[in-house]
């Protein structure tokens, strides 16, 4: 067999194994030493292929597409810098659990090492922020060789799902020439069988961890339920009915999945950050446990009652193994399917007594009355451009949001709705790289998606906007303009005015219409909310990319926050005196 006939089998039959085990997606970056597994991918006829010029955006394109079909997702380069181009999206995959195999073409051994071009060091190349990294053989076609390419893209699947998901690597040593041969027979089975997709069972609830968290809620003591950022749908319904049964308030990230759909939101506290602000009502708010579920909330003044109240019996429900408890309490790990604990918790019988579920209830609804009492403002702020969005966006749909304050915003200004709004963020490293890329993946499902972006991220990933164009993907993206990283003027490095606008503050000075020229995308600069409101409403009938701008002023924007943040702490500490009065 001729070494372009072993090459074809070898990686035909590892293509074909790969999508038996589940693999459906594909994004490749072209490149000359990736070609088998490029051009075999494309001819597989099941796997769903899409082609990203630059692997950065290759790489979180392909993050958005695991994140929406919590699916894993094959991602294919050639040698040298290419593959490093993935670390980033590698590190927010590994830390926001999600899967990704990476599948990096190399040079061959005799290659490594001598000043060949293209040519790095790729052994270990992720270091530990890959689950697994496998050296593949050289192409061999006898049939032990063919069952160790298939059983390594099983062992692929399975360890990017095993646990806490998350990304694999593969090295692939290919030696030229590089185009397979697609007039063989048999490229992608040999006719004997490529296994089965490994299988998951669930494990059992012990009763005894049930009654001792039945007694917990039972003794009278002003227990919070937290949901943080997490994406089993079937949690929400789960949650709310242990609120409702044992009385308890749930403290809801807005990455929770319970801020919007049609399970009841009578226990939901959607406004705690706004309700926590303030040092003076949190001494009022001192609880005797915790109970939260998904990872740490985005939530800055939750962050800081846990510190203020260090002996509060902490637990945190988690699927598997793991350690998210940033700030560093005494904390209990249960590791359990979380609804399924939840659904044995509100089947316990619980009695009628006092909480301060009402307490709560009320709090929500003053910080929604001051932070909702904008309806007749024309003017944009960042916060009234996410409401907005919010209203606008059709049901079913999903809503992607930037770090720094896009998702703080969404935090403050995403009340409960019984429409279904899917929201997304890249929180695992929190970074403002990649958002453009991966809310594109996102917007892969077919399912319209708003990207709300600040102008430095939608700077630092305007190259995600070519994939975006040639495939048609519908996308409407909001930049949020206030020339800089707006973020940092509500932190103390803005008292250092000497060098504050070229170290934090970092102008762009862009007019992004020039950007929305260059990849030809319809362009909207909204002069007011009503304008907003218009592009919005056009961009959602339509096909394709949309981008509108919303210009805003940095301090003009933190006053205007303040603003809201004191006048809710006046009405918070008024209503708290008045009832413990």
């Amino acid at each position: 067999m001729s070494h372009i006939q072993t090459l074809t089998k070898y990686v035909g039959h590892f293509v074909d194994a790969l999508w038996r085990s589940g693999v459906e997606q594909v994004v490749i970056s072209p490149g000359s030493r990736s070609t088998p597994l490029a051009l075999l991918m494309t001819e597989h006829p099941h796997m769903k292929q899409w082609v990203n010029l630059d692997e950065r955006s290759a790489a979180f394109f392909a993050l958005g597409l695991a994140k929406e079909s919590q699916k894993p997702v094959a991602l294919v380069c050639t040698s040298g810098t290419a593959a490093a181009n993935y670390m980033p999206a590698v590190v927010e995959a590994f830390y926001s659990r999600v899967p990704l195999i990476l599948l990096t073409a190399d040079r061959p051994h005799e290659l490594r090492d001598v000043g060949a071009p293209q040519a790095i060091n790729q052994i270990q190349m992720y270091g530990g922020f890959v689950k697994w990294f496998h050296e593949m053989m050289l192409p061999e076609a006898n049939p032990a060789a063919l069952r160790y390419v298939q059983q390594q893209a099983a062992r692929a699947m399975q360890q990017a799902l095993e646990g806490n998901a998350g990304p694999v690597h593969l090295n692939f040593p290919f030696r030229e020439p590089l185009t397979p041969d697609f007039t063989m027979e048999n490229i992608w089975s040999s006719g004997e069988s490529n296994g089965e997709p490994s299988l998951y069972g669930t494990s059992q609830l012990d009763e005894q961890l049930v009654s001792q968290l039945a007694e917990l809620l039972a003794s009278g003591k002003k227990g919070l339920l937290v949901v943080g950022p997490q994406e089993d749908k079937a949690l929400a319904q789960a949650v709310v009915r242990v609120a409702k049964a044992w009385q308890l308030p749930v403290l809801a990230d807005p990455l929770s999945q319970l801020r919007s759909g049609e399970h009841d939101k009578d226990t939901i506290i959607e406004t705690y950050d706004t309700i926590l602000k303030a040092a003076s009502v949190r001494a009022q708010l001192q609880p005797d446990y915790i109970i939260r579920f998904g990872a740490m909330p985005v939530s800055k003044p939750y962050m800081f009652l846990l510190k203020e109240n260090p002996a509060v019996k902490h637990i945190v429900v988690e699927n598997h193994a793991g350690y998210r408890e940033p700030v560093g309490m005494h904390t209990q790990f249960i590791y359990c399917n979380p609804a399924s604990l939840c659904e044995a918790l509100a089947k316990q019988p619980a009695e009628k007594r006092d909480t301060w579920l009402p307490v709560w209830q009320q709090m929500n609804r003053i910080a929604c009355d001051v932070l909702q009492d904008d309806a007749a403002q024309l003017e944009l702020t960042e916060g009234t451009t996410v409401q907005d969005i919010l209203q606008e966006t059709p049901a079913d749909s999903h809503v992607f949001v930037g770090n720094s304050m896009p998702i703080r915003d969404l935090d403050s200004f995403f009340f409960a709705t019984d429409k279904h709004v899917q929201p997304w963020c890249n929180r695992g490293t929190n970074g403002i790289d990649g958002v453009v890329s991966t809310a594109l993946g996102v917007a892969a499902s077919g399912k319209r998606t708003t990207l709300v972006i600040g102008d430095l991220s939608f700077y630092h990933d305007m190259n995600g906007l070519m994939l975006g164009r040639n495939y048609g993907l519908d996308l409407t993206i909001v930049v949020i303009n206030n020339n800089g990283g707006g973020i940092f003027s509500f932190l103390p490095q803005a008292q250092e005015a000497a060098h504050f606008e070229t170290l934090f503050g970092t102008p762009t000075n862009l007019d992004f219409a020039h950007a929305a020229n260059l990849y030809q995308l319809p362009y909207t600069l909204a002069a007011d909310r009503n304008a907003f409101s218009r592009a919005l409403q056009e961009s959602y009938r339509t096909k394709g990319m949309h981008l509108i701008e919303v210009r805003t002023e940095r301090e003009a924007n933190v006053s205007w926050h303040r603003g809201k943040w004191q006048q809710a702490e006046r009405q918070l500490l008024t209503y708290l005196e008045q009832h413990h009065a």
